[in-house]
């Protein structure tokens, strides 16, 4: 058997930025090669201490902590005799995974185990005030930081934001931590993942991810560093599990979680009588193998024997529980936890989760805001229910319409579901591709909305529609569901393809054109993201060329004229030169050019969010 290969621990963003800022300026120089020879050097793995070679005189060695996580500069030696102000220890540090932040801003986070608040003032402590979160002078200046760390990334681009840059990034995120500034360093933390998935050109990087998590960096930190007393500006920080009252909660379904951290596990969504939402986590590092696996772990709350599949089709009544802000159930001290049965999806309080037409359910949750900061415990963050009837795929997308409370397809739009992940891992879209092959088909689903695509769902469980017409037949075991990202639909859970066919729909319809793609607003796109990905040159570059001349045109002929005035500003921002009095060609500075796109990534962001909303919409007739 093959052994696993060694990873590098992940490192806090000081540790790596304290590494590079010992380096000289001659070494300074050579970062960037070798953190490039860091994938083909030796490593090797003893007692949880992760060895780097070098050569014979030079070895680097990292000693993580509990968490797997080198929190100390100390923990991080080499043997070399210029250390700690050597190139081996900066490149390594340099070439590790950045540690999650403090924030909630990623869902990984917020599954540690629960630290109780033992004292009666933390358990009862009182409620933040808008007040209370006004940025104060060493936010103020910690966002001035960042600001400055974020307009540079932003000129370079991603081929010129190299160790150095991102060293400066990761210091500015250290420091916005210091200074209480959780949702501003989690955008920073995401903009240098960001641009080392672009550099080494990862399979999973996203380009918009990376432009929404630097749009993200440079509203906030641009806000706070004009002392905007917006609180939401500040964020919210990880904070501990409160011991909370006696609940009784249902298993809704299980969410595989896949970080781009290297973290893997599941989420077990669990609802109460009265409609509130809770959840168990078990994510650790691991990765895709591990959130395959996490499936059937052993749930960790109370004295409960049972594991995440038995907690998703059943239920606890829990006495002394401890609860996170976010919903996030705890096993601390006190917890009791018993068995009991679970209703069905068409009984008590899980039935009302697929009373809602979808309409409505889109509207509010695609009313908010594109770049405000996401909680979990928002109603516009939670799963949604429907009823479906299958019309056929296309692609990768299997196409369905909403059914009535009466069982009938309604004239409502194409709905677009999506696998919610491609890992093949996971059992997304196998049984994607399973429903799709029974056209006509009736399913119940529960999934997310896509806030950036056309009327499009990620399903993450499917049941059968009570009544009558063809739907799923599932095993008594399965408790009325399937949770898509674990267990497996087959033919036996399908009923015959002629039952289907007597009373559904050909199977020969299509999506209709997709209003954010197909609008001309991908014009502003290329420009926005031209700037991420070439940086400021490249887009002066196109705009001395006329390429943002002939976006404005086109942009103004089908209507979008605020696109067009920015895309304009953008263009003539990016290249604006100033001269000294000797005519020489002098630094204008970032910052009005980091308004500016920022200006045209903001209003892209919230067309593109008006139009998908519409898209759920029934069209009106005339």
């Amino acid at each position: 058997m093959t052994p696993p290969a060694v990873r590098l621990p992940q490192v806090e963003p000081h540790v790596a930025a304290t590494a590079v800022e010992n380096l000289t300026p001659r070494l300074r120089r050579r970062l960037e090669e070798a953190v490039g020879r860091c994938a083909g050097l030796p490593m090797t793995q003893e007692q949880g201490r992760v060895s780097v070679s070098w050569g014979a005189d030079a070895v680097v060695t990292l000693s993580p902590a509990g968490t797997g996580v080198v929190t100390d500069p100390a923990a991080a030696l080499c043997s070399c005799l210029l250390a700690p102000r050597c190139l081996h220890l900066a490149a390594v540090l340099s070439a590790c995974p950045v540690a999650e932040g403090g924030s909630d801003g990623d869902p990984v986070a917020a599954a540690a185990e629960p630290v109780l608040a033992e004292t009666p003032q933390a358990e009862a402590a009182p409620a933040e005030t808008p007040q209370a979160r006004r940025p104060v002078q060493g936010q103020v200046a910690a966002a001035a930081e960042l600001w400055a760390a974020g307009t540079a990334v932003l000129a370079a681009g991603v081929p010129g934001t190299g160790a150095l840059l991102q060293a400066e990034l990761l210091r500015a995120a250290h420091t916005a931590r210091l200074a209480g500034l959780p949702r501003a360093e989690a955008a920073a933390l995401r903009v240098v993942r960001g641009v080392r998935a672009a550099r080494e050109r990862q399979d999973g990087h996203r380009l918009s991810d990376l432009v929404s998590a630097l749009g993200d960096l440079l509203l906030t930190s641009g806000r706070l560093a004009a002392s905007d007393p917006d609180p939401a500006l500040v964020g919210t920080a990880r904070r501990a599990y409160r011991q909370g009252e006696g609940l009784r909660v249902y298993g809704v379904c299980r969410e595989p979680v896949i970080s781009a951290t290297g973290y893997g596990g599941v989420v077990t969504h669990l609802v109460t009588e009265d409609g509130r939402w809770f959840s168990v986590a078990d994510v650790r590092p691991g990765g895709p193998a591990r959130a395959k696996g996490a499936g059937t772990a052993a749930v960790a709350l109370g004295s409960a024997a049972l594991n995440h599949a038995q907690l998703a089709r059943g239920g606890l009544l829990i006495s002394g529980a401890t609860v996170s802000p976010e919903g996030r159930l705890g096993s601390g001290k006190g917890v009791r936890a018993t068995s009991v049965t679970r209703p069905s999806w068409s009984q008590g309080p899980l039935a009302v989760l697929f009373s809602r037409p979808l309409a409505q359910a889109a509207d509010l949750r695609l009313a908010e805001e594109a770049w405000r900061e996401p909680r979990e415990t928002d109603e516009t963050n939670r799963p949604v229910g429907c009823d479906l009837m299958v019309v056929g795929a296309v692609g990768e997308l299997l196409l369905a319409r909403e059914l009535s409370p009466g069982g009938a397809a309604q004239d409502g739009p194409l709905i677009r579901l999506m696998a919610a992940s491609s890992d093949p891992g996971l059992a997304h879209v196998a049984n994607l591709r399973q429903l799709a092959s029974r056209p006509g088909l009736r399913v119940r689903v529960l999934g997310r909305l896509d806030p950036d695509r056309a009327a499009t769902m990620r399903p993450l469980a499917a049941g059968p529609v009570p009544g009558e017409g063809p739907t799923l037949r599932l095993p008594a075991e399965w408790h009325g569901h399937a949770d898509l990202g674990y267990d497996r639909l087959s033919g036996s859970h399908l009923p015959p393809r002629e039952a289907c066919a007597q009373d559904g729909p050909a199977g020969d319809e299509a999506p209709g054109p997709d209003p954010v793609t197909g609008s001309p607003l991908w014009r502003v796109r290329r420009l926005v993201e031209l700037a991420v990905t070439g940086g400021r040159r490249a887009l002066a570059e196109s705009a001395r060329g006329g390429d943002c001349l002939a976006q404005r045109a086109s942009l103004r002929r089908a209507g979008f004229g605020t696109a067009a005035e920015l895309v304009g500003a953008l263009g003539a921002e990016a290249d604006r030169r100033a001269r000294d009095v000797f005519g020489r060609l002098a630094d204008t500075g970032g910052d009005r050019y980091a308004w500016a796109w920022l200006a045209a990534a903001l209003h892209l962001a919230a067309t593109e969010r008006a139009l998908v909303r519409a898209s759920w919409q029934p069209e009106r007739p005339g």
